[in-house]
């Protein structure tokens, strides 16, 4: 396809995705104009790309404005980036305006992290349409590279092809294609693990639980740190849509937990409502700063000393064994611990193993698909390079005493003696922390 990507506008370019999206626009010289309500907000916008990547260098590029000069900049527009609030009718009626003033060939995308790509543009023209995908970044882009790229049954191959180039190659990115089903690969994989370890919290304690799923299991952020980082209003966002829009052997981990609920209704969204906090908060200033945790039961935050209790033996175990890089021995003294702690802690880590690896032929074509975005897009350990530390045969035992689904691949693996995790030039010890 003879065509190039010189002109990108962003609509909700305020927002955290909007801004960090225009910031890989512009940092890659692309003429970039940032829209929002208000101009205001659109330069508070370029503020924040400014932000991230250290530079006020991307400015040369970027342009901001108010949604009244929409349609005169969508009209010279190769490339229509949608980042607005997260509600389908919300899209729609921007699309609706986009459709409008748009170039016959002018591409239209979405950062939408899970809503249906072909109900966004359903109504619209048959160049809208074919011209419309989804582009879902993770936040913050300009660090995060994994990218998905889901098109839908109406998107021109050629469409697809052209941006598929342009994220792997001006743009830097990671791309993995998924088909489009509620939350894509990435998302439904990793907010059913999130979610769940919220549910675990309620029982067992925020402090526990965050310990017990920490990095050694193969993540960069502890699990409940992590909702709190991408907010609470954005997690519920995600799972509520889980939860109605599937019906899989993961449904009731994408229920939102009560209490969770209670306290979103009270303002509690996470990293983003610094005094009232998420599962965390900090309270005071320099030496008097105390790092507080949630008693999801009661609903109070109490110093995080006195909810925290000491861990078992096995997780020091592994700790042991990450540091010096014997990633194996980390996984056999995960499988072979006795107790109900372990048993908590194999609930959640080999439920990602089962359920990021079944999504293979439903939501990606092939087990290097969910490898590459759960490495590339959450910094989480690839549910391949979890099964090939313990290995498929013993996983398959494993996921049978825990009643959990053994994906197709990895019985195939344990026949034919094979390694799931195709990335040969990714050191698999990148994805392991001992802290």
């Amino acid at each position: 396809m003879a065509r190039k990507i010189e002109n990108v506008v962003v609509l909700g370019a305020n927002g955290a995705m909007g801004s960090g999206s225009g910031a890989v626009f512009a940092a890659a010289g692309i003429r970039t104009v940032f829209l929002a309500r208000t101009r205001d907000k659109a330069e508070a916008g370029r503020a924040r790309a400014e932000q991230m990547v250290k530079s006020t260098a991307i400015s040369r590029f970027i342009e901001v404005g108010s949604y009244d000069q929409m349609e005169q900049a969508v009209a010279g527009a190769d490339l229509v980036f949608e980042a607005v609030a997260e509600d389908l009718a919300v899209k729609r009626e921007v699309f609706a305006r986009v459709d409008a003033a748009r170039k016959p060939d002018a591409i239209v995308a979405t950062v939408s992290s899970g809503l249906s790509i072909a109900a966004m543009c359903g109504g619209q023209s048959e160049s809208f349409q074919k011209h419309f995908l989804g582009i879902h970044f993770f936040n913050p882009p300009n660090v995060i590279v994994g990218c998905e790229l889901i098109a839908h049954a109406g998107t021109d191959a050629a469409v697809l092809a052209f941006v598929r180039e342009l994220l792997a190659g001006p743009l830097g990115r990671e791309v993995v294609e998924t088909t489009d089903t509620p939350a894509f690969a990435g998302n439904r994989v990793g907010f059913k693990v999130l979610n769940e370890v919220a549910q675990l919290a309620e029982e067992h304690g925020v402090a526990f639980m965050d310990a017990l799923i920490g990095p050694h299991t193969g993540r960069a952020m502890s699990p409940l740190a992590t909702v709190d980082f991408v907010g609470w209003d954005v997690h519920q966002a995600i799972v509520d849509n889980l939860y109605a829009n599937t019906s899989d052997e993961a449904h009731a981990a994408f229920a939102l937990p009560a209490y969770m609920q209670k306290l979103i209704t009270a303002g509690h969204l996470g990293n983003k409502t610094k005094t009232k906090g998420g599962f965390f908060r900090t309270d005071g200033k320099g030496k008097e700063t105390v790092k507080l945790a949630l008693d999801a039961r009661t609903g109070d935050y109490r110093p995080l000393a006195e909810l925290s209790r000491p861990l078992p033996v096995f997780v020091d175990q592994m700790k042991a064994a990450i540091r010096v890089g014997r990633y194996r021995v980390a996984m056999d003294a995960m499988c072979d611990a006795a107790g109900a702690e372990a048993d908590l802690l194999r609930q959640v880590v080999l439920g990602y193993v089962s359920y990021g690896l079944a999504r293979v032929g439903s939501v990606v074509a092939r087990p290097r698909d969910v490898d590459r975005i759960m490495g590339f897009g959450f910094n989480w350990a690839p549910p391949s390079v979890l099964a090939d530390a313990i290995g498929a045969r013993r996983l398959i035992g494993l996921l049978d005493r825990a009643a959990l689904l053994v994906p197709r691949v990895v019985i195939e693996a344990a026949e034919k003696n094979l390694q799931l995790f195709d990335e040969p030039e990714v050191d698999r010890g990148r994805y392991f922390v001992a802290a």
